[in-house]
């Protein structure tokens, strides 16, 4: 369990396909700390430390993680969000995330306004049912409230902080994120279709 508040960021070192699947290596602040088995989420997707150095851990990645997350499209040197899972009875600050990534959605905008960002985000319709005004998303791990829900975006405003502390001051137009949505909306939903 995570909470979508981005603990630190981490630069990729390799990205190796391995036939269907991937070896995700990543220099990481707190790399020292971890242990082998242990679950990071990367860019808003849980991983397991497969090995670790004093620098960086490797983390094996799946064909169906590759095939639902925007993990394949990482590059030597690209930055990514980092958070450790939750440790019981620490500060809950976010919301419930689990790092499993629903889907992908793209950078509609992102643009200063005034000491702020408007972020806009293309939400496929799976997600985008999942979402309402002042709820939460997970954008590549990181907790947003929707300031705005459209008819197939959501729109959030980043404050200088969320900036300068997560991989968004090097997004660009276009770019591909991982969508998680609110679990609880998760389960409310298969229980609303279920009847």
């Amino acid at each position: 369990m995570f909470t979508g508040l981005i603990e630190a960021k981490g630069k990729v070192l390799t990205l190796e396909m391995r036939g269907e699947q991937a070896r995700l290596v990543i220099e990481l602040p707190f790399a020292s700390a971890l242990s082998d088995g242990e679950s990071v989420a990367i860019n808003g997707c849980c991983l397991t430390v497969v090995e670790k150095d004093a620098t960086s851990a490797s983390f094996d990645i799946l064909r169906q993680t590759l095939t639902v997350t925007s993990l394949s499209e990482l590059e030597v040197g690209s930055l990514v969000n980092l958070e450790r899972a939750m440790l019981a009875g620490g500060r809950f600050g976010g919301h419930f995330v689990q790092g499993h990534v629903d889907a992908t959605g793209k950078i509609i905008d992102l643009s200063p306004q005034g000491n702020d960002y408007r972020l806009e985000i293309s939400l496929p319709v799976d997600v985008h049912k999942l979402c309402i005004d002042k709820g939460s998303l997970a954008i590549d791990g990181i907790s947003l409230t929707i300031a705005e829900l459209t008819d197939d975006s959501a729109i959030f405003w980043i404050i200088p902080h969320t900036m300068q502390e997560t991989h968004l001051q090097r997004a660009k137009v276009g770019q591909r994120v991982n969508l998680e949505a609110d679990v609880i909306a998760k389960h409310v939903a298969k229980l609303v279709e279920s009847r």
